[in-house]
């Protein structure tokens, strides 16, 4: 399952840049990546809830 939504993405960029199909891939690896990180830092704080200064 994909995290990223494509549309949302072309639209960020809008007309300034194409969006290549790989680009899409390599995102959705670094978000998940990123929320990883983030529960995993809530964690050693004895947290269950994710927060916005865990990332």
């Amino acid at each position: 399952m994909a995290l990223i939504v494509k549309n949302a993405v072309k639209d960020l960029v809008k007309k300034s840049n194409n969006v290549s199909a790989d680009f899409y891939d390599a995102l959705d690896a670094e978000v998940r990546a990123l929320v990883k990180k983030a529960a995993e830092r809530a964690k050693a704080n004895g947290r269950k809830t994710i927060q916005a200064r865990d990332l």
